[in-house]
């Protein structure tokens, strides 16, 4: 077995970096009831039958502690308008919320009402990712409408996919 090389953590980020991906905020609410999210750019799908999709979130972050088997949440896919509300989910604030329309969903948790597209979940299953977790969401209800999504692409918020 061949020893693996020293990763250097910082390098690592910038080469996943390369791939654009979307940015979402998965909202919930936290032990008080109260909503709250966190920003996320690790979501896609994962099985049209039984209808699933995934997220990772970092163990250090608050909001990871709120998931465990069955806790209710909402992907909100972003569009480009909406970066604010990116920067302000990923951000340690004491109201995540604060300033954001929320709506309700089909499960018990917050949705956002201006993105573009959301699927409301019960969590399906959580596993161990190393210094993550991997959130497995059974989407229970989805919507979407037209506009442009916002991505995060070497390590910032753009408007449209790098040519």
């Amino acid at each position: 077995m061949l020893d693996a090389p020293m990763i250097d953590p910082h390098e690592l980020r910038n080469a996943f970096g390369c791939l654009p991906t979307g940015v979402t905020v998965v909202s919930m609410l936290d032990e008080a009831g109260k909503p709250t999210g966190v920003t996320v750019g690790s979501f896609t799908s994962l099985s049209m039958s039984p209808a699933l999709c995934l997220f990772s979130l970092g163990k250090q972050q608050a909001s990871a502690r709120l998931f465990k088997e069955g806790t209710p949440f909402v992907v909100n896919v972003l569009s480009t308008d909406l970066e604010g509300l990116a920067w302000q989910f990923a951000k340690p604030l004491e109201d995540k919320c604060a300033g954001a329309e929320l709506t309700e969903s089909l499960v018990q948790a917050p949705r956002l009402k201006d993105a573009i597209a959301h699927f409301a979940c019960h969590a399906y299953t959580i596993h161990d990712g190393g210094d993550h977790i991997i959130v497995v969401g059974e989407i229970l209800d989805f919507d979407h409408k037209e506009g442009d999504a916002l991505i995060f692409y070497r390590g910032q918020m753009q408007t449209s996919a790098p040519l």
